[in-house]
């Protein structure tokens, strides 16, 4: 009976103990949540000042490089070279100073030079080097089946070097350009 009984008043102790245990344990365990919620709201609160600097940050930065544009664009008109209204157009006759007396009518005399008006628009040379660009990219593509292209800028370099050659000759005729001496 004795033991009975020890046993009874070992599971009423024990059973206070276990409960004396949950409370403290139910507090701890809500202080525990309150504490990190708090951590939570200190977290939140210094995200949102780091935002806050950003933008800050960034209204200054934008304010600055406005700021140094105005004077970037200050400096440059400083600098700005004045714009020369009026020009003078000097042309010169390349022409020889020779000519020959057979053709000339007889109204002029034997001691006086031909003068010739400048020539506008395009010269020999410039047509002679479109059109042959033109047609030898044209005869490079019919004559390379295999890759038109490679045969177009091929004959096309070739068309035009000759176009311009034949083109350069018919200006020296003309007196255009200085023939070689």
């Amino acid at each position: 009976m004795k033991n009975i009984i020890t046993a009874g008043f070992m599971s009423v102790v024990l059973l206070t103990a276990c409960t004396k245990d949950n409370t403290v344990a139910e507090k701890s365990l809500e202080q525990q949540k309150m504490e990190f919620q708090a951590r939570q709201l200190e977290i939140e609160k210094q995200k949102l000042a780091i935002e806050k600097e950003k933008m800050a940050y960034e209204t200054q930065k934008k304010a600055d490089s406005i700021e140094e544009e105005r004077k970037a664009k200050a400096a440059v008109a400083a600098a700005r070279p004045q714009v020369i209204r009026e020009t003078k157009t000097v042309y010169v006759d390349n022409t020889p100073r020779y000519s020959s007396s057979a053709g000339s009518s007889a109204g002029s005399s034997a001691g006086t030079t031909q003068t010739t008006a400048q020539r506008q628009g395009m010269s020999k040379a410039a047509k002679g080097t479109i059109i042959g660009t033109v047609g030898g990219a044209a005869a490079g593509a019919l004559i390379n089946k295999k890759n038109r292209a490679a045969g177009a800028v091929v004959g096309g370099i070739i068309g035009g070097a000759t176009g311009y050659t034949i083109g350069r000759a018919g200006d020296r005729k003309d007196g255009r350009v200085q023939p070689r001496n």
